[in-house]
C-alpha cells in the first residue's frame, strides 16, 4: 500500500513538473511575441464588490484572479476574485473580436490574474455579470491552484502554504479579516480612553517581566548577549514612572518553549498600564475591551472548544478565597503560609477531592491542579477570578490586611482558557527588588544554575525615582482571536505559525 502511494505521488510530481515547465515556456513565448504577461502598471477602477453594487449598464474596469472558467465555443463564463469577493464575467467572441478571443481561450487559464473592462448586465438567472469588451492577462500563474480550487484541507499543507490556503478557503481569509477588526477595535477602545500607544525594545539586555525561557542572540558590535523579549512590563513601568500615565503596546513576544494548540514561540500580546488605577480599574477596562471587540465582528455568542460562550458584558467576578471555601469546604488560608503554600495540606486536599497529583510536584503545581480541575473548569462564559494567593503572584500588591492574598485577576473562558491577567502593580522598590530576586532564584534553580543573576537593576533604579499607584493588564491577542473566531488551534489565527523544518525532498512532495 505504501509503495502504491509513493508511486502515485511520484506520478503527480512528474505531472506537476510538466505543467510548470509548459507554463514557463508559454510565458517565454508570449514575451518573444512582444506580449508582457507581467505588466508593471494596470489601471483598475472598481473592486468586485463595487461592481456587484453598481447598477446595470454601468461601465466598469476591475481585476482579479481567474478562479472558474467555463468555455462554450464562441463564448465563456468565468469568475474572477479579488479581496472583496467574486464577480462573474461573460466573454463573447463577437464582442471581443476573433484574435483577442482566441488569445483568451489559448493563454488565459484558472489561476491567472486578469483585468476586465465592460458593462454590467443581468443573466437569465438574475446574476450580475460583466459583459467584457476587454480581457487582459496581467499575471501568468505558473503553478496550478490546489485541487482545482475545490479546497485545501490538509492542515500541514495549509500552514506551510498559507498563500494557497487563502486562495482556496474563503473561511480562512475571513478569520484574518476578523483578526484585523478585533485588533483595530482594541486600539480604538484604548485610544478613545486616552491611552497612548508606545513601542519598546524587542531586543533586551535581560529577559525580565515574566517567568519564561527566552531566545538568546549576540550583538557583534557591542560584544554582548541580547534576548528576544518575553514581556513588556519592565519598560512600560519605566514610562509610567516618567509620567506617561496611560499606555499600551501590542506586539510580538518570544518564548523558547513548547508548541501546542495554544502556544506558539512567537505570539502577539498586549500590555497596558494606568497610573492611579488598580486591579478593579483593569477589570472594568477588560470588559469594555472584550465586549467592543466581540461587537466589532458581530460575535454576541461563539462556539469555542466545544462550548457556547456568551460574550456580552458584564462578566462574573469571583473571589478565589470565596469559591475555594464553597468548593472544598475550607478556608484557603489553611493551605497558605504568608507568601508560600503549605504542601502537605494541599496534597491531602487533592487526595480528598480526587485530583491526581504527584507527591513530588511543587506546591504551586498542586494548587494549579485543584484550581483548574475543580474550580475554573465550571465556567464557559468569561469569568474574572479575583484575589489570588501571593504564592503564585509575585508581582501584585497584597490586599490590605492580608499578605497571603494579592490584588490580581485572571480572565478565563471555556472551562479554563486564560485570556488576560491583571494586577494592582507593586510600586515599592524594596518589595519589587526582593520579588525580582526571588524570581531570579527560581529561574536559576529551574535552569540548574545557582549563579544566574537576571534582576533588572535599571528598572529598580527607575522605580526609586517614585512610581504612582498603577493598574496593569496583559491580554493574549492570539487567545482572544481564537475565542472570538471559534478556533481551537492557535495556528489557525496566526498567518505563518512556527513549523518544524522539512527536508527539501519532503517539502517538494
Amino acid at each position: 500500500m505504501q509503495e502504491n502511494n509513493q508511486e502515485q505521488n511520484q506520478v503527480k510530481l512528474s505531472a506537476l513538473e510538466d505543467i510548470i515547465k509548459n507554463k514557463y515556456q508559454e510565458a517565454a513565448d508570449l514575451k518573444a511575441q512582444g506580449i508582457n504577461p507581467y505588466p508593471a502598471h494596470v489601471e483598475v477602477k472598481n473592486t468586485c464588490l463595487e461592481v456587484k453594487n453598481a447598477p446595470v449598464d454601468t461601465q466598469v474596469i476591475t481585476a482579479g484572479r481567474l478562479v472558474q472558467l467555463r468555455l462554450m465555443g464562441k463564448a465563456a463564463f468565468a469568475h474572477i476574485k479579488d479581496f472583496t469577493g467574486k464577480m462573474q464575467i461573460y466573454v463573447q467572441r463577437d464582442l471581443l473580436g476573433e484574435d483577442k478571443y482566441t488569445f483568451f481561450k489559448k493563454h488565459i487559464a484558472v489561476g491567472d490574474f486578469v483585468r476586465v473592462s465592460g458593462h454590467i448586465f443581468l443573466t437569465k438567472t438574475g446574476e450580475k455579470t460583466i459583459k467584457a469588451d476587454s480581457v487582459e492577462l496581467i499575471s501568468k500563474a505558473i503553478r496550478p491552484l490546489p485541487e482545482k480550487f475545490h479546497g485545501l484541507q490538509d492542515t500541514e499543507v495549509r500552514f506551510r502554504n498559507r498563500h494557497l490556503d487563502l486562495i482556496a478557503n474563503e473561511d480562512v481569509k475571513e478569520i484574518f479579516i476578523k483578526r484585523a477588526k478585533i485588533i483595530s477595535s482594541i486600539r480604538k477602545t484604548l485610544d478613545e480612553k486616552g491611552y497612548l500607544e508606545v513601542e519598546t525594545p524587542t531586543l533586551t539586555p535581560s529577559a525580565g517581566g515574566a517567568i519564561a525561557k527566552p531566545f538568546e542572540t549576540f550583538h557583534n558590535a557591542l560584544k554582548m548577549p541580547l534576548f528576544m523579549r518575553i514581556a513588556l512590563e519592565l519598560y512600560h513601568k519605566r514610562l509610567i514612572i516618567g509620567g506617561l500615565d496611560k499606555i499600551y503596546e501590542i506586539g510580538k513576544m518570544f518564548r523558547n518553549e513548547g508548541i501546542d494548540t495554544t502556544h506558539n514561540p512567537e505570539f502577539t500580546m498586549m500590555e497596558l498600564y494606568q497610573a492611579y488605577g488598580d486591579v478593579y480599574t483593569m477589570a472594568d477596562l477588560f470588559e469594555e475591551i472584550l465586549g467592543n471587540a466581540a461587537s466589532a465582528i458581530g460575535a454576541g455568542k461563539v462556539m469555542y472548544r466545544g462550548r457556547e460562550i456568551n460574550l456580552k458584558p458584564p462578566y462574573k467576578r469571583i473571589s478565589i478565597p470565596v469559591i475555594w471555601q464553597e468548593t472544598f469546604g475550607q478556608d484557603i488560608h489553611e493551605v497558605l503560609d504568608g507568601r508560600e503554600f503549605k504542601k502537605e495540606p494541599l496534597l491531602a486536599l487533592a487526595k480528598k477531592a480526587g485530583v491526581a497529583v504527584k507527591e513530588s510536584e511543587p506546591a504551586n503545581k498542586i494548587f494549579d491542579a485543584l484550581f483548574d480541575e475543580r474550580i475554573v473548569n465550571k465556567f464557559d462564559d468569561p469569568v474574572l477570578m479575583m484575589d489570588y494567593p501571593t504564592a503564585v503572584s509575585p508581582f501584585s500588591k497584597t490586599k490590605p490586611g492580608d499578605p497571603a492574598i494579592v490584588e490580581r485577576f485572571e480572565a478565563f473562558v471555556a472551562g479554563g482558557q486564560e485570556i488576560a491577567n491583571a494586577y494592582s502593580e507593586i510600586n515599592d522598590p524594596a518589595d519589587q527588588y526582593q520579588r525580582l530576586k526571588d524570581q531570579a532564584a527560581q529561574k536559576a534553580q529551574d535552569a540548574g544554575n545557582e549563579d544566574a543573576d537576571i534582576v533588572d537593576m535599571d528598572y529598580i533604579v527607575a522605580m526609586e525615582s517614585g512610581m504612582p499607584p498603577t493598574g496593569g493588564m496583559g491580554i493574549g491577542i492570539d487567545r482572544i482571536n481564537m475565542m472570538l473566531t471559534g478556533q481551537d488551534s492557535i495556528r489557525e489565527i496566526i498567518l505563518f505559525p512556527t513549523l518544524k523544518n522539512l527536508d527539501k525532498q519532503t517539502e517538494n512532495n
